[in-house]
C-alpha cells in the first residue's frame, strides 16, 4: 500500500504541473500533504514535516545558489564570457572552432545557470557562425551540450547541489567526478553531431543577432576572465584533492577544507569577481550591488522548487515510506545507479523540468543512499544524467532552442532532443564505469 500511495502522489505531481499548469512549488506542497495524510500521519504532523524539510533543504543552499547567481551575473555583464569565447575561437582556429566552443561552454557553464548561459552565449554563437561562414548548429550544439552537462552534473548548479545536500554527498568529490563525466559527455557530441548538424538550415530571427558586444579595450583580460569564472571549481576541487592526498591534521589540509567549503568558496569567488570583474572594470559599487540584487531575484522560483522537493522528501521519511521503498528497491536486484537514472529520466520525460525530475527522483531513491552500499556522489550524478534525458515539447529548454534557432519541431527533436539524450546516456555509462573503481 505505501508504494501505491507514493506512485499516486508522483502521478498527481505530474498532472498538477503538466495538465493543471500549477506552480511546481505549490504542486510539491500539495503532494506532500496528500502523501503524508494518506500514509496515516496527522495533518499537523505533516505540516511540521513539510516545514522541517524546507528548512533542512534550504539551510546552506540559499547561500550557495545565491552566490552562484551573483557570480554568473558578474561573469556575463563584465564581458568575461565574451572574452573567453573570442579567445578560444581564435586559439583553436576555423577547423576546430566547434571544439573551442565546447570547451568555452564548460568554462562559462560553471558559474552561470543554464538559462542565463543560453541567453548570453547563443548570440555569441550566432556571431561566430556568421563571421566564419560555418553552419550554425555545427558551431552551436557543442556549446549547448557543455552548458547542459554543467547544469546536470556540476555543483554549484541547483539540482546537483540540492541532491548532494539531500544525500549528504561530498560536494568536492561530486564536482571532481562530475567533471570526469562532463568532459567526455560534451566531447562526444562534437563527432556525433558535427556532420549531422550540417544538413539542417536554421534561420534565426535577426533580433537574436543584435548582441551588444563590449569593445575589446573594455574587456577584462583573458586570464582574469577564465580564472574568476572557474574559481568555484578551483577552490572546491583543490580542497577535495588535497583532502585525499594529505591527512586531516595537516595545516594545508585544514586551510583547504575551509577555503573549499562550498559556501565559503562561493563567497570568496563573488568577492574576487566584484573586484576584478566590477570595480577594476570601472563599475561603481552601487551599480554592482544592483546587479547582484537582480541576480538573486532570478533564482527565487528555483529555490522554491528545491524547497518543495525537500518537503516531500521529509514527509516520505517521517511517514516511514522511505524505509519501505528502500527495502522494496533492494529486493528488486536492480543497480541503484541504473534505478536512480531511470526514475529521473521517466519523470523528466513526463514533467519536462530537469530540476523537478532530479529532485523528485532523489526523494524516491534516498533510502538506497541511506542504507549504504552505493556512493552518494555517483547517485547524484546518475540522477543528474537521467534528469536531462530527451528534452521535448514539455521542456522550456526545448522551446528556447527552437525559437532562438527558428527550427521546426521535427528538426528540434532531431538535434536538441537527440543531443540531450546522448549526453544523458553517456553520463549513465560513465557513472557505471566509475562505480567499478570507486
Amino acid at each position: 500500500m505505501p508504494i501505491v500511495i507514493v506512485f499516486v502522489g508522483v502521478l498527481l505531481l505530474l498532472l498538477l504541473i503538466t495538465v493543471g499548469k500549477l506552480n511546481a512549488f505549490v504542486s510539491f506542497i500539495l503532494v506532500a500533504l496528500f502523501v503524508g495524510i494518506a500514509e496515516g500521519l496527522p495533518t499537523l504532523e505533516v505540516v511540521d514535516a513539510i516545514q522541517k524539510g524546507i528548512g533542512n533543504t534550504l539551510s546552506s543552499l540559499v547561500m550557495i545558489l545565491g552566490f552562484g547567481a551573483m557570480l554568473g551575473k558578474l561573469v556575463a555583464e563584465s564581458g568575461a564570457a565574451q572574452n573567453i569565447t573570442q579567445k578560444m575561437v581564435s586559439a583553436f582556429g576555423l577547423k576546430y572552432v566547434h571544439w573551442a566552443l565546447m570547451i568555452t561552454g564548460l568554462i562559462v557553464g560553471v558559474p552561470m545557470f543554464y538559462t542565463v548561459g543560453f541567453v548570453i552565449m547563443v548570440p555569441l554563437v550566432f556571431t561566430v557562425a556568421a563571421s566564419t561562414g560555418l553552419p550554425l548548429l555545427y558551431v552551436g550544439l557543442p556549446m549547448l551540450a557543455s552548458l547542459s552537462v554543467t547544469h546536470g552534473f556540476l555543483p554549484p548548479h541547483p539540482a546537483p547541489t540540492a541532491i548532494a545536500e539531500m544525500f549528504q554527498a561530498d560536494i568536492g568529490k561530486t564536482l571532481l567526478l562530475g567533471l570526469i563525466l562532463a568532459i567526455p559527455a560534451a566531447a562526444l557530441v562534437v563527432p556525433i553531431f558535427s556532420k549531422r548538424s550540417k544538413k539542417f538550415n536554421p534561420q534565426p530571427l535577426k533580433e537574436f543577432f543584435n548582441v551588444d558586444l563590449i569593445p575589446d579595450e573594455k574587456l577584462p583580460s583573458f586570464g582574469t576572465s577564465i580564472v574568476v569564472a572557474l574559481l568555484p571549481v578551483i577552490f572546491i576541487g583543490a580542497a577535495a584533492v588535497i583532502g585525499i592526498l594529505l591527512p586531516e591534521e595537516n595545516v594545508i589540509a585544514k586551510i583547504a577544507a575551509i577555503v573549499g567549503n562550498p559556501v565559503l568558496a562561493m563567497l570568496l569567488s563573488v568577492l574576487v569577481a566584484i573586484y576584478f570583474l566590477g570595480i577594476r572594470q570601472g563599475r561603481t559599487m552601487t551599480d554592482i550591488t544592483e546587479s547582484l540584487s537582480k541576480a538573486v531575484t532570478s533564482i527565487t522560483i528555483v529555490l522554491l522548487i528545491i524547497a518543495g522537493a525537500g518537503a516531500l522528501k521529509e514527509v516520505l521519511i517521517e511517514s516511514g515510506v522511505s524505509e519501505y521503498i528502500g527495502d522494496l528497491m533492494n529486493a528488486s536486484g536492480i543497480s541503484p545507479l541504473v534505478l536512480a537514472w531511470l526514475i529521473a529520466a521517466v519523470i523528466r520525460i513526463s514533467v519536462g523540468s530537469a530540476t523537478v525530475a532530479g529532485l523528485t527522483a532523489a526523494g524516491i531513491v534516498l533510502p538506497l543512499v541511506q542504507q549504504g552500499g552505493v556512493s552518494p556522489e555517483l547517485m547524484v550524478l546518475a540522477i543528474g544524467a537521467g534528469s536531462i534525458f530527451f528534452s521535448h515539447v514539455n521542456d522550456g529548454g526545448f522551446w528556447l532552442f527552437k525559437e532562438y534557432f527558428n527550427l521546426s519541431i521535427k528538426d528540434t527533436i532531431a538535434t536538441w532532443s537527440m543531443m540531450e539524450t546522448t549526453v544523458s546516456l553517456v553520463g549513465l555509462v560513465g557513472v557505471l564505469l566509475l562505480s567499478l573503481i570507486i
